[in-house]
């Protein structure tokens, strides 16, 4: 599929620079604007290519799962105050459930330098102490400028969860 993707981008670029008359030169830095923030990059942990390193933690579904309905909404509450709790202080990155019923529940992104860091955490959550879910981590590399989705959710939720 790598393949695939370089060689349409290449014909992409072909096709373009066919049209062009053959005295016309295009430099990167003509196509690219650049509007490094040397403070911002520090201020989220960005590296040089601007990326940070996460946890990625799946959630699915736990041995559990079997409670009863009044018993599984106030889990599901507690849960929900405690992916609050991390976002506000900044250790949970992004959280949200799949929209289907599968075995993979929903996913977080741990802004946590370690796998180890990132199992305490989960810990935190009652849905995974009480055994239903279950949290697969991995390390991940993505932008630094996933660290500031919460802030922004704020700005654009008109009610809380």
């Amino acid at each position: 599929m790598k393949h695939f993707v370089i060689v349409l981008f290449t014909l992409s670029m072909l096709a373009c620079s066919a049209s062009k008359p053959s005295d016309a030169k295009v430099s990167v830095a003509s196509v690219t604007t650049v509007t490094y923030d040397s403070v911002l990059a520090k201020k989220l942990g960005a590296d040089e290519y601007g990326m940070h390193a996460y946890v990625m933690a799946f959630l699915k579904k736990g041995p559990n799962r079997e409670q009863d309905p009044e018993k599984a909404k106030l889990l599901q509450k507690a849960h929900l105050e405690n992916i609050g709790k991390l976002a506000e202080q900044g250790k949970l990155v992004v959280a949200g459930p799949f929209m289907d019923d599968g075995d993979l529940r929903g996913i977080y992104v741990f802004n946590v330098a370690t796998v180890e860091e990132a199992k305490k955490l989960t810990e935190t959550d009652p849905l995974i102490q009480s055994g239903g879910l279950v949290m697969e981590l991995h390390p991940w590399y993505c932008t630094a400028g996933l660290v500031m989705v919460n802030e922004i959710h704020k700005k654009v939720a008109k009610e809380g969860i």
